[in-house]
């Protein structure tokens, strides 16, 4: 099948085609081959050659879209197939320190992205009995590990992607809520903020991670949850800059507060692993179908439970005892502008989901049982799907188009960023049917309307085992719908949607420098299609991801 868009292909080209001749049909082979055939001709088969070549077909047709990393990692001789790793600090010690540090380091080295929890860090101001000393608190070993993500240049062209985390009522999480509040950083006579916006290269606290704070059932049960002072600080700073962004953990998963850079896989053990693929609701027509490439994708995924390397000895013991796999979802705003519908949850869509939950489960448990392994602790989690929906020509995750036509701009040969003016795929489908430009619903107006989002997420998480990596974009900070007295609103609205979240993260728009892609007018995108510019800032990806 032909690449939809003349960006996928690109991108196909300059990052994951193994040679200049491989076609997609040919990556689709290498991928299935390598975690579910026989490879190298020494390895079983994990799966029946009729499964294998219904699911090259699948593929082939951007029906399932494997992660990223498996795309990266088939016919290499290293086969880091698993995007990201979940970390905790274990106890409060210098040794755990040192490891958690070398453990951050090791899987960064793999091309995946970290997660770390760091809640168990005595405060700062702590008199340590041992050595007469004072505790620094979390947030220095957060910077320690921005530092290792810094330096580690994944593959030597990715960036590294980091996430932490700590507990909301820890003593310094006041302190974490500021500590990217770049505006208020003097750097010579300006502001890291302006510097970071002239070069995004530009060092400063905490570039590399996305932070958040924890909630769990001591917020959940407290009878003004929604005005905790803390969480109060907490909005008003995801409004005007973005982060810390909110983590929900109540219940039975109260303890699982660590999750991947993306935030879309959960857990509550050291060194877990993510497995992720994606199903592309834009391309299949009929709930049979969906069945059908949903138990196939997920029985992939059970295979790269055994084929993927892992870069040390306890993730391969945590993921023989969890078998976290993350089947998730792309293309689901597309799925919704063909049928006519909103953005919101529909009859339809209810239908396809509850298929969608119960075909993975079944799917992944006769396939585990078949290989003698463990059942899996988790199923579904639905990633942001950055460059594998850009592949298919779809729109990324569960986020409506972003905007109908846009600036974006990507790593090209591992060192040079250029950018292109793009017209949204499915948004030129639906202009080529007549639809005008202004008419098509997109993220950038949602904007105006977040209650919608939360709510659109809320409902998908009934679906959903792990979690949902989903951006809110809102307008600027400062504006006429994001300032300070639109803060008390939307703080109820996220009190009130909490309890069925697993977690949120907003994006005002200009928060922070390099942000890959910027929305630009239909008519500017369409007269400059095709052109591909130089950038010569050298700016790097906002998020870190955006390019695997």
């Amino acid at each position: 099948m032909e690449f939809r868009t003349e960006l996928g292909e690109t991108i196909f080209k300059q990052k994951y085609a193994s040679n200049p001749y491989e076609t997609w049909e040919d990556k689709a082979h290498t991928v299935v081959n390598n975690v579910c055939g026989t490879y190298d001709g020494k390895k079983n088969n994990l799966m029946s050659k009729s499964d294998q070549d219904q699911l090259v077909q699948y593929i082939s047709d951007f029906k399932f879209m494997p992660g990223g990393r498996y795309l990266w990692y088939a016919g290499r001789e290293a086969r880091f197939y698993n995007n990201c790793y979940l970390l905790r600090l274990e106890e409060d010690t210098r040794e755990e320190w040192a490891s958690v540090t070398q453990r951050a380091m090791s899987c960064l080295m793999t091309g995946g992205g970290i997660g770390v929890d760091v809640s168990i860090a005595r405060p700062s101001g702590r008199q340590l009995r041992r050595t007469g000393g004072v505790a620094s608190g979390p947030i220095p070993l957060l910077h320690t590990l921005n530092e290792v993500g810094r330096n580690v240049m994944q593959g030597g062209s990715r960036r590294s992607a980091l996430y932490g985390c700590m507990n909301w009522q820890h003593e310094d999480a006041a302190n974490l809520l500021e500590a990217k509040n770049w505006h208020n950083m003097k750097a010579g006579d300006t502001t890291l903020s302006a510097l970071k916006q002239a070069d995004f290269n530009f060092p400063a606290p905490l570039d590399m991670m996305n932070v958040s704070l924890n909630y769990d059932d001591a917020w959940l049960n407290t009878e003004a949850r929604g005005s905790d002072p803390i969480f109060v600080k907490n909005v008003r700073q995801a409004m005007m800059t973005g982060e810390p962004g909110f983590s929900f953990n109540f219940g039975e998963k109260e303890n699982e507060t660590l999750r991947n850079a993306c935030t879309e896989i959960t857990s509550e053990d050291d060194s877990d692993v993510c497995n992720l693929g994606s199903v592309n609701l834009a391309n299949i027509d009929s709930i049979e179908e969906f069945r059908e490439v949903v138990g196939l994708a997920s029985k992939f995924l059970v295979c790269g439970l055994i084929r993927a390397q892992l870069p040390y000895e306890k993730v391969e013991e945590v993921r023989q005892k969890n078998s976290r796999i993350g089947l998730g979802l792309m293309g689901m705003h597309e799925w919704l502008l063909k049928r006519g519908h909103k953005y919101e949850m529909t009859d339809e869509l209810k239908q396809w989901m509850k298929t969608y939950e119960r075909e993975s489960k079944r799917s992944a448990d006769a396939h585990c049982d078949r290989l003698f392994l463990n059942r899996p602790k988790g199923y579904r989690a639905i990633a942001p799907t950055g460059t594998i929906s850009i592949l298919a020509g779809t729109t990324s995750g569960v986020e409506p188009i972003y905007a109908v036509a846009y600036r974006r701009r990507y790593l090209a040969d591992g060192t040079r960023w250029k950018h292109q003016f793009v017209v949204d795929g499915t948004a030129q489908e639906l202009i080529d049917s007549g639809i005008k430009p202004e008419n098509i619903e997109s993220a950038v107006d949602l904007a105006f309307d977040p209650e919608r989002r939360v709510k659109f997420q809320y409902e998908l998480q009934k679906h959903v085992d792990h979690a949902i990596s989903s951006t809110l974009n809102l307008p600027a900070w400062g504006t006429e719908s994001n300032n300070e007295d639109t803060v008390v609103d939307f703080q109820k609205i996220i009190a009130n949607y909490a309890p069925g979240l697993r977690g949120l993260t907003v994006y005002p728009d200009g928060a922070r420098g390099g942000q890959p892609i910027t929305s630009v007018p239909y008519e500017e995108a369409h007269s400059k299609r095709g052109v591909v510019y130089e950038d010569n800032s050298e700016e790097q990806c906002l998020s870190g991801v955006c390019g695997i």
